[in-house]
Order: C-alpha cells, then sequence, then structure tokens
C-alpha cells in the first residue's frame, strides 16, 4: 500500500480507502520522491519534496485523461478543494473542458492587468506629454496620481462605469475643489477616448456626466486698473529690496505683459537687443510671438544682463542657474510687498495693459489682441502673421512704458 500504509488498514476487495482528513493532512511527510493522496472523484494531494501540498483533479476529457490544478493547501482547504472538484465536474458533465476555463480566465486576468485604467493613462500622459509645457504636464499626472489612480486605477478599463467616475471626481468636489473636480473628470475623459481609438475601449462613459458637477464660478484676474492705485504699485516694484533678479522681473512683467510662464521662462537667445525684440514660441497658440521691447524694457534687461547673461535663463531659480525661476517667486514678492491678491497677479497685468491701451490709450483692439499672443484673424478669417503691424505694435509698446513711467511720477 506504500504512503497509505501509515494511515489505513490495507484494502480488501470490500474495503474503501476512507478520505483525507485535516489530522491526516498535519501528519503528512514528505519523501525524496513525491507522491500522491487520493480524496476521491479523482481528487488527489500531490505530495512535493520540498513540502508543498498541491491540489489535483484527474479526469477525462474526450478520449483524454487530464490533470487540473485546484490551488495548494492549506490556502486552500479539504473543502474548498471538493468544491472546486465538483465544479469542474459539473463543467465537463455539461461538455466543458474546466482546464480551457481556466486557461481563459488566467488570459483574462492579463489582459485586464494590462488594460486598466492607470496603465492606459500613463500611456495617454506619455504620448502627450512632450506637447504641453513642463508644468502642465507636471499638474496632469500629480492629479491622477492623487486623485483618480487609487480609486479606478487598478480597474480593467472596460469594466468602469459612470458612477464610478462620478464618486471619484466627488471626493475632489467635497473637499472644495470643484475646478480640480472639473478637471479631473476631463482628464478622465480623455484617457477613454484614446482607450477607444486604441480598440481597448466602446466608449467614453464621462460624456454622461456633463452637469454631475456643479459648475466653476469663474474669477477674472486680479487686475488694478486705476491709474493712481496702478503708479503706486510700479512704485512699489522700483523700491523693492528683495532678490535683483525677481526685483528686474516685477519690472519688465508690466511692460511686456506676457504671459507669467513665458516672463519666468524666458531665455537669453530669444533676446535681439540691438532690434529691440524678444521672440519666442507663446504658449498657448504655439507660434513665434515678437515683443517689440521699449526703451524702459531693454534699460532693465541691460542691468540685469551681466548678472544673468551667461546662463540660458534670463530670470533663473535662486536655486540653480540651469532653472528657471519658480512659478512662486513673483507671486511671493507681491505678498511681500503687502500687495493683495485681488489687487494684483501675474495675469491681471494682461487684463490691465489691455483694458488701458484700449480705453485710455486708444490703441485699436487687433493690436492689442496681437500682443497678447491671441489668436487674431483678419476679416477673411485669416490667421495675422506675427509680424503683422509690427511698426504700429512697436509704437503701441514704446507708449504703454512711457505712460506707465508716467504714472509713477504722477503721485
Amino acid at each position: 500500500m506504500g504512503v497509505y500504509a501509515s494511515y489505513w488498514k490495507p484494502c480488501t476487495p470490500n474495503r474503501v480507502p476512507p478520505m483525507l482528513t485535516s489530522l491526516i493532512l498535519r501528519g503528512i511527510k514528505p519523501t525524496e520522491r513525491q507522491y500522491k493522496l487520493t480524496d476521491g472523484g479523482g481528487l488527489y494531494l500531490l505530495v512535493h519534496p520540498n513540502g508543498g501540498l498541491y491540489w489535483r483533479l484527474k479526469y477525462r476529457y474526450g478520449e483524454k485523461e487530464k490533470t487540473l490544478a485546484l490551488g495548494v493547501y492549506p490556502a486552500v482547504t479539504i473543502r474548498e478543494a471538493r468544491e472546486r472538484r465538483d465544479a469542474a465536474k459539473k463543467q465537463i458533465t455539461s461538455g466543458v473542458d474546466p482546464a480551457q476555463i481556466k486557461k481563459a480566465q488566467k488570459i483574462a486576468q492579463r489582459t485586464n492587468a494590462a488594460n486598466s485604467f492607470e496603465v492606459i493613462a500613463r500611456e495617454w500622459f506619455e504620448r502627450n506629454r512632450l506637447t504641453w509645457a513642463a508644468s502642465h504636464s507636471v499638474k496632469i499626472i500629480a492629479r491622477l496620481e492623487k486623485d483618480v489612480f487609487p480609486w479606478i486605477g487598478s480597474l480593467p478599463i472596460v469594466d468602469i462605469k459612470a458612477i464610478q467616475i462620478l464618486e471619484t471626481v466627488r471626493r475632489i468636489e467635497q473637499r472644495g475643489s470643484v475646478e480640480t473636480a472639473h478637471r479631473a473628470l476631463r482628464n478622465c475623459g480623455q484617457v477613454f477616448r484614446y482607450a477607444v481609438a486604441t480598440g481597448r475601449a466602446e466608449r467614453d462613459p464621462t460624456s454622461d456626466l456633463r452637469g454631475a458637477l456643479p459648475p466653476v464660478q469663474k474669477a477674472h484676474f486680479a487686475a488694478v486698473t486705476d491709474p493712481v492705485e496702478l503708479g503706486h504699485i510700479l512704485r512699489m516694484f522700483d523700491a523693492y529690496k528683495g532678490s535683483f533678479i525677481v526685483k528686474c522681473a516685477m519690472q519688465l512683467m508690466p511692460m511686456v505683459f506676457v504671459r507669467p510662464g513665458e516672463l519666468r521662462q524666458a531665455a537669453w537667445k530669444d533676446f535681439n537687443l540691438e532690434l529691440a525684440e524678444w521672440r519666442f514660441i507663446a504658449s498657448k497658440t504655439k507660434a513665434e510671438h515678437i515683443v517689440p521691447l521699449s526703451t524702459q524694457a531693454l534699460s532693465i534687461l541691460k542691468g540685469l544682463q551681466p548678472l544673468t547673461g551667461s546662463g540660458r535663463y534670463v530670470f533663473p531659480s535662486a536655486r540653480s542657474i540651469e532653472r528657471p525661476m519658480s512659478e512662486n517667486a513673483i507671486l511671493a514678492a507681491l505678498r511681500r510687498l503687502g500687495i493683495p491678491k485681488e489687487d494684483m497677479c501675474g495675469h491681471g497685468v494682461r487684463a490691465i495693459a489691455r483694458t488701458i491701451l484700449d480705453e485710455v490709450l486708444g490703441f485699436r483692439i487687433d493690436l492689442i489682441e496681437h500682443q497678447l499672443a491671441h489668436n487674431v484673424r483678419d476679416p477673411l478669417g485669416r490667421a495675422y502673421n506675427r509680424t503683422s503691424h509690427l511698426p504700429e505694435r512697436r509704437k503701441m509698446m514704446q507708449t504703454w512704458s512711457d505712460y506707465l513711467e508716467g504714472l509713477k511720477t504722477d503721485k
């Protein structure tokens, strides 16, 4: 009887070996060769020389004898192994091979893991991040990692329902970040549409959530358009006692009224001080933009050039000349001067320039919009060339700087 002799008496034609019990299993000892302990109905326990105990089911399907793995003891108990045996036998009776079902399940699990929301989202991000500004791409992946992946990242993208996405973005809304919730929902939609385009999803369920989040209360960027107050702020810029680089950035900011990121990432290679021009790729339109430099702007740049001109950036970071000034450098300086956020911010100078150039100085709207690096079209629907009306824009930018200079002396 071999291994059976230690726990039951020799079988006779009229005696059936008893089924395995917990007591029997606890007493199993491995040997140099693997051996089997039969339980019944084709179920047996394979004892490996390394001590591993593996449940197996021997069965016939068609004309072949086959073996099905049912788990490892003690993770799979005797009762669970018998339940799995009985379920497999029902499949065989129904004309289905349980081994093929198990194989299909494993393939499905691998496919689902490869097509989880997080895997596809990261693939979408990598394919697009080089087309975005660095600061924008950092915010997107941080938003996904913090607010989306913990809740739906591990789920197969084909199984995610609209309600699960809504629950995810409502967690963001409930902490008071309604705008971030909308952005997260928009990012989810972009990921789903990418999955549809690459054949890994049927549709974008975020389209069903239109109107599910409360609308974002739009707030205009803070701007001071009162000439007296604006003159006071400009004098505060001139009197700033902090970093000279930050002071120059604040002084130049209202004169050129570019977007904050474009100012802090300004590179010396893009400036031609002899021609009094600054040419760079606008962050929004992705087209070359020209900023005519007034005599006041040139004076600031020439004063800064001996300090930072040997490096890449006009306004380098205080920590490393290899990086541009941080996003918060100017904002922190404004607060240090006691200028409230509601009175002035980086974007605010653009609103100031647009309002005063139009309503006070009387320049044409199309010239102003072009200088703001907005998409401007002529009456025939054609986009203006980057050099369009450059002489008029030079005059406008000098007039604007002269006006700002006058505000500082008009107390």
